[in-house]
């Protein structure tokens, strides 16, 4: 049969971090001893008490039915009240929708927002993802570019000269994926104050990694005076409660887009799984200690990380305020052969390290950066220690 593919499939383009892993688990299925750092997901387990939340509802044997499409109303009043106690957020419990994670959190909010042609301002290095989902809804990205000297920040002079006309959203994230960027107070006050003259863009906060924050208290663009009516928050479980497998984000939205995400949601998937919602629920009315442990191991590792790429000849890195990943830059190595063999950019460097490492990380092309490259530190500090030995001797074989 032809290929009877939409053009819109087509022209979608994979998720360069999955692939990537994709690769490296092929690798290891051969028995190749392969170090992945490709995948923004935490090593550790899913803690305890999460876990015996989602066995008592299993046990209750009253969370076997469809769960109403924007989640149980219990657990959207616990994600309403720590909007308001945990960021400053007023947002009601009929604004939140909870979805299958936070990437169907923001596929729902462009396909509800974007018509045809609009643009969206995304602040680059950005998150894989969203530039696909905004073609998906047929929208257009119009990229700001942030540079390894202001901490890969865009700021709010960029913004304000790269609104047009069609300019119908804004999206970022702080602490930022892939560089760990965060954007202070004063900074989101710049970006809201350019704002003030726009009130028909809508502003998309993705804040997922919110508790793995190193420095001053998070900051939430929807808090700041003049903006939470305007500001769709977007959050989760995955990162802060080591809970990828379980699938739950979610937002808080202005009502009118809260409305729609739930409408696109019910047609798509409807609501996230019931026992995960009430594993979610536990997370949230409960202590964060587990939490803030697996934190201040990543700063533990953030440290190691930096001191060991700082050491590398031609890799250029900054500290990271949140995250957990490293993005540094390797534009050095271009140009430079092995084996009669030229690394031409950061895609082809990825691949000679898989290949020769047998290290797994990122292009910095996919997150809108070719120069770099990207790497999660959320692995053992002895996988850590020794990828990064693994990098630098293979990185010294290019001449």
């Amino acid at each position: 049969m032809m290929d009877l593919r939409s053009e819109r499939i087509k022209n979608m383009a994979e998720s360069a971090t999955l692939a990537m892993a994709a690769k490296a688990r092929e690798l290891k299925q051969n028995g190749v001893d392969v170090i992945s750092l490709s995948l923004g997901e935490p090593d550790f387990k899913t803690p305890k008490h999460i876990q015996e939340g989602a066995k008592a509802a299993i046990d209750e044997g009253k969370y076997f039915a469809y769960p109403p499409v924007n989640g149980y109303l219990d657990l959207r009043e616990a994600i309403s009240a720590k909007f308001k106690k945990e960021n400053g957020l007023n947002y009601s419990p009929d604004q939140i929708v909870v979805s299958n994670g936070a990437k169907q959190s923001i596929a729902n909010v462009f396909l509800a927002l974007l018509d045809p042609g609009d643009e969206v301002i995304v602040f680059s290095p950005y998150w894989v993802s969203y530039s696909a989902l905004v073609e998906l809804a047929e929208g257009k990205c119009v990229f700001v570019n942030g540079d390894l000297e202001h901490d890969f920040k865009a700021t709010a002079e960029q913004l304000k000269a790269s609104i047009t006309d069609k300019t119908k959203a804004l999206i970022f994230s702080s602490p930022c994926n892939p560089t760990g960027s965060v954007f202070s107070q004063e900074e989101l006050e710049a970006i809201a104050e350019v704002l003030k003259e726009y009130p028909n863009i809508v502003v998309i906060s993705d804040e997922i990694y919110e508790l793995i924050n190193y420095g001053e208290k998070h900051v939430s663009i929807g808090a700041i005076a003049g903006m939470e009516d305007r500001t769709v928050t977007v959050n989760g479980f995955a990162k802060g409660f080591a809970m990828t497998g379980w699938r739950v984000g979610y937002i808080g939205a202005p009502l009118w887009l809260a409305k729609a995400a739930n409408k696109m949601q019910g047609q798509i998937t409807s609501a996230n799984c019931s026992i995960a919602q009430r594993a979610a629920l536990t997370a949230l009315t409960s202590d964060y200690e587990p939490s803030y442990k697996m934190v201040e191991e990543y700063r533990s590792r953030r440290e190691l990380v930096y001191g060991l790429l700082s050491e590398i000849p031609g890799v250029e890195v900054n500290m990271p305020g949140g995250a957990f990943y490293f993005f540094p830059n390797v534009s050095s190595y271009f140009g430079k052969s092995v084996n009669g063999k030229v690394i031409a950019d950061a895609t082809d460097l990825s691949l000679f390290l898989l290949e020769d490492a047998n290290v797994s990380v990122v292009t910095g092309e996919a997150f809108g950066d070719p120069r770099c490259l990207r790497l999660s530190y959320a692995a053992s500090v002895e996988d850590l220690k020794t990828a990064m030995s693994r990098m630098k001797a293979s990185l010294a074989k290019l001449a």
